[in-house]
């Protein structure tokens, strides 16, 4: 394991932990998460290292990676393109992202940002009914709560409008000061995720040509028991993709185990 940066077009450093040698996987954070919240990333590289180079980066604005203004989608596709270019040592990539990760991994590979494969673990779509869509100005809205100084509304407001957790279950996660400081220190990034995610979070089916010029292998992931409405959106990215696959694997609530990840992971490159 080794703990090193690269430099992204911009000028912006990017942090990332590297596990093993072999082709690269490449593994991208959701919304709030970075190396520092997520030890289910060390585990499931822990599982690969053998056989493959798993690299974890810090997004952004997160963890220990910096952040240059403005922002825009493009900036994160530079980021992962510098990850795979230097730290991955430009050979095929498997990209894996975790929930909203997976819409940067969509976006970047639609704009052309070279992979071999993509993994995506239950992107957030929302495609239905099966609960409210997103705001129409909910990126605004994280926007001027940042700007105003008021970095806890932005994560209340993506408590309850993105996870859909009740106000007053969020009201209670605010009086725990240590983790409710660690999410307001990346509260500007939720931003980020929001406009990478963009109109999927809508109630309507997705837009055809959203992704139509993702021509790699795709494997589309979810849970078992996790919430419906997520297993719907699954199979609407599987089906607006030419080479996907959906499959279910144990897990609920958003969440699976590195051991199921990391086979799935396996398997699917192996196959790939």
């Amino acid at each position: 394991m080794n703990d090193s940066t690269v430099i992204s077009a911009d000028g912006t450093r990017i942090a990332y932990t590297a596990w093993g040698d072999g082709d690269p996987i490449i593994i991208i954070d959701g919304a709030t998460a970075h190396r520092g919240t997520t030890p289910e990333n060390k585990d499931t590289a822990g599982l690969l290292a053998e056989q493959f180079r798993v690299i974890n980066y810090d997004r952004r604005g997160r963890g220990e990676s910096g952040d240059t203004a403005p922002y825009a989608v493009e900036r994160e596709f530079e980021d992962l393109a510098a990850v795979i270019d230097h730290a991955g040592g430009s050979r095929p990539a498997t990209v894996f992202g975790w929930s909203s990760g997976g819409h940067l991994a969509l976006n970047a590979a639609q704009a052309g940002v070279p992979a071999a494969r993509l993994v995506l673990f239950e992107p957030p779509v929302v495609v239905d009914d099966a609960r409210p869509p997103l705001p129409a100005d909910y990126v605004e809205r994280l926007d001027a709560a940042v700007a105003d100084g008021r970095p806890g509304d932005a994560v209340a407001l993506f408590m309850t409008a993105s996870i859909g957790l009740p106000t007053e279950m969020v009201a209670g996660m605010r009086e725990d000061a240590d983790m409710w400081g660690e999410l307001e220190a990346v509260a500007p990034t939720i931003a980020y995720d929001g406009r990478q995610v963009g109109d999927t979070m809508s109630g309507t089916p997705l837009r055809s040509d959203l992704w139509n010029r993702v021509d790699v292998p795709v494997l589309v992931l979810h849970g078992t028991g996790t919430w419906p409405f997520l297993v719907t959106g699954a199979g609407a990215v599987a089906d607006a993709l030419p080479a996907a696959t959906l499959r279910s694997v144990p897990g609920e609530n958003h969440s699976t185990t590195p051991e199921v990840l990391a086979a799935a992971l396996r398997e699917f490159i192996e196959e790939n």
